[in-house]
């Protein structure tokens, strides 16, 4: 079960002023949006802390900072020195589904904090979960912009099928990110700056001991301003030893599961110097697959080539925008399987996720051998990063109706 933390009458009024001051703050732009805005109504939402339980325990979130006081935009962080780290902001947004409904209810916003699981839940016994990740951008005008929520809506639902859980709609899916990133549009960093990323999840939260589906879940979305996952080019060791998934498994969909049995072999690498590690196929331990979590294409003369989304490769929305554009440049592009050779002898590596948008590859080293690659001004991968860059953040005009306006 949830647990509920209850405030006292002195203390619940105390905050009531600073709260409203902060609603009366964002109201104003959140009101074309259909959600139940009631601060001191969020200890009846499944299993959020209460400020005075997150304080009890040592953690003061960026939300409880709000609460002390108002902060200038420009006094949040330092943005110049932005990471790909978790900086916790004001709000996320939260809505549930019972399996006798089958359906999402309507979900609200709520003060960003700790949850409370019941130690039988679904997620954390037998891992029935599903993350996603997307950013919105602030662009030249001021203006905020999300990249194409809806593919992520659709890759929730597809892994949701593959894990027997239901999704929210697309709709569904699309506003909560919308009002996730409005929300919390003081934390989206300065033009250049960064992003902030949001993270939605679908978790099994009900109480089941047996090996089956859980009988409740939630959704959930939370969101973090954030700079850059790597800096500079990324630099590979070719893992041959462990595989990240199998022919029948969940490398095709965002499953929780994916992604904490490859962490010992990135560590032991990352331990030697490298980025990262680019995994092989499991069947026959010949062709190429993807990293850690980023895709990756190589490049010969005229020919760009990426392997193909058959049930072990994650399929990524900025691959696919990546192949869309390139196509668009007049270049031939090959989605088939690559064997490992073929990356050792390429012109150019590099590699796309949300997280990393498009990033060079700098180097491949597998059983001793290390291999070079153009990286920097003047190369394809840098000509598609300045592309896609341009169409997120509103320099270059998006006439494919990728982009969802939110400010």
């Amino acid at each position: 079960m949830f647990n509920l933390f209850l405030e006292d009458s002195e203390s619940r009024s105390s905050r009531v002023t600073s709260r409203q001051r902060m609603v009366e703050i964002t109201t104003t732009s959140l009101r074309s949006f259909n959600f139940d805005f009631a601060p001191l109504s969020l200890f009846q939402i499944f299993g959020i802390s209460s400020p005075n339980y997150r304080n009890a325990v040592g953690v003061q979130t960026a939300s409880d900072a709000s609460i002390n006081g108002d902060r200038e935009e420009h006094d949040l962080c330092n943005w110049d020195e932005l990471k790909f780290s978790l900086i916790p902001t004001d709000y996320m947004y939260v809505m549930k589904c019972s399996s006798g409904e089958g359906a999402f209810s309507q979900g609200h916003l709520t003060r960003y904090g700790n949850v409370e699981l019941s130690p039988s839940s679904g997620v954390l016994n037998y891992g029935q979960g599903l993350l996603e990740g997307l950013k919105a951008y602030r662009g030249d005008d001021n203006r905020i912009r999300l990249f194409r929520p809806e593919q992520n809506a659709l890759r929730m639902q597809m892994g949701a099928e593959r894990m027997c859980m239901p999704s929210p709609t697309a709709e569904q899916f699309v506003g909560s990110i919308k009002q996730t990133a409005l929300a919390n549009k003081r934390w989206v960093p300065p033009p250049g700056k960064g992003s902030l990323y949001i993270r939605p999840l679908l978790l099994g939260t009900g109480a089941i001991l047996g090996v089956a589906p859980s009988p409740e879940y939630t959704f959930l979305a939370y969101a973090s301003p954030v700079g850059n996952y790597f800096t500079g080019s990324m630099h590979f060791s070719v893992e041959d030893k462990v595989y990240r998934a199998i022919p029948g498994g969940t490398g095709g969909i965002k499953s929780i599961t994916n992604y904490s049995p490859i962490y010992k072999a990135v560590t032991q690498a990352k331990a030697k110097g490298f980025t990262d590690v680019i995994f092989l196929d499991a069947a026959t331990g010949k062709y190429i697959e993807e990293a850690t979590a980023c895709n990756i294409f190589v490049a010969k003369g005229n020919v760009i080539s990426t392997p193909p989304i058959a049930g072990t490769i994650l399929p990524g929305i900025t691959r696919k925008t990546i192949i869309e554009i390139a196509s668009w440049l007049g270049y031939q592009i090959e989605e088939r399987a690559i064997p490992l050779e073929e990356l050792m002898n390429a012109d150019e590596a590099f590699c796309t996720g949300t997280a990393i948008a498009i990033k060079p590859v700098g180097s491949v080293t597998y059983q001793g051998q290390r291999v070079e690659y153009k990286t920097g001004e003047g190369t394809l991968s840098e000509t598609l990063f300045r592309t896609l860059t341009g169409i997120q953040t509103g320099r270059i005009e998006d006439t494919m109706g990728w982009i969802v306006e939110i400010d």
